[in-house]
């Protein structure tokens, strides 16, 4: 199957020429690059959050294949959908699933589904894949989109994610795809914002989601984040850094309802 883009000529350009300028604007050259188990990075469209995701991109190696994780914004599809073969076509040229990766993972979780309906018009995947083709030609990649708020279930595919990576013997960073605070005041989105980083920062997934959950912080792709959390954990994690965190009021100047945006390596 091949997939066409949603969200090109709205969130990023469609012109493949435009696209690659567009993305150059906000790449960071000269960053000292390193491996990357696991990544958090937003979803909206290029003007406000390509900054952040730009820098984030800039300061990893690129691995030999992608698991990229977004939250279910359409409501379509399964709980837990995967996409396990197939090409995304894309502005700047042809994205194929890593299908063998895929497979493994899909056999190792039990509640994950092979469901392509959710991720026909999910953009918080598809997103990332320019900043992921201008530093790498011909990517490879897994696309995941989370339905569910339960924990264990969470927990469950972060598991299964590491145990596919271990044994496919290939160089693998997990993307977790998410924006922040969703249309709060800019001071109110940086406080809830730094709680939930707090505990991403601390590789905690547990203090993540209870957090999220009882502070009520609109962070749209904590599924995925927990879930990476786990997953990287297994796979030796040891420490993560914020490259970046800024909202949508660095750009438009509306501080009053703001998105905010975060960009996490986690090694």
């Amino acid at each position: 199957m091949r997939r066409t883009p949603a969200v090109a000529g709205h969130f990023y350009s469609n012109s493949p020429s435009l696209l690659h300028r567009e993305v150059e604007e906000f790449v960071e050259g000269k960053q000292q690059k390193v491996d990357a188990i696991g990544l958090l990075s937003p979803h909206a469209g290029f003007v406000y959050s390509g900054r952040v995701a730009g820098a984030l991109y800039s300061r990893i190696t690129m691995p030999d294949s992608f698991v990229i994780m977004g939250p279910n914004h359409t409501g379509m599809g399964a709980e837990v959908s995967i996409m396990s073969s197939g090409t995304w076509d894309m502005p700047n040229g042809p994205v194929d699933i890593d299908a063998t990766l895929a497979a493994t993972i899909l056999q190792n979780c039990d509640m994950m589904e092979e469901d392509r309906t959710a991720h026909l018009r999910e953009h918080s995947i598809e997103v990332q894949l320019p900043f992921i083709q201008y530093f790498c030609s011909a990517p490879y990649f897994v696309p995941i989109v989370l339905m569910t708020g339960r924990y264990d279930t969470l927990h469950a595919v972060g598991e299964a994610l590491a145990s596919a990576i271990k044994n496919s013997g290939k160089k693998v960073t997990i993307v977790a795809s998410s924006d922040m605070s969703h249309y709060v005041p800019a001071e109110v989105a940086k406080k809830k914002d730094g709680l939930a980083l707090e505990h991403l920062l601390r590789l905690d997934p547990e203090g993540l989601y209870r957090t999220v959950r009882e502070r009520g912080i609109s962070m749209c792709g904590f599924g995925p984040a927990v879930a990476m959390l786990v997953a990287a954990k297994a796979l030796g994690a040891t420490t993560a850094e914020q490259v970046m965190y800024m909202t949508s009021g660095d750009v438009n100047h509306d501080y009053s309802s703001v998105v905010g945006y975060a960009g996490v390596v986690v090694r």
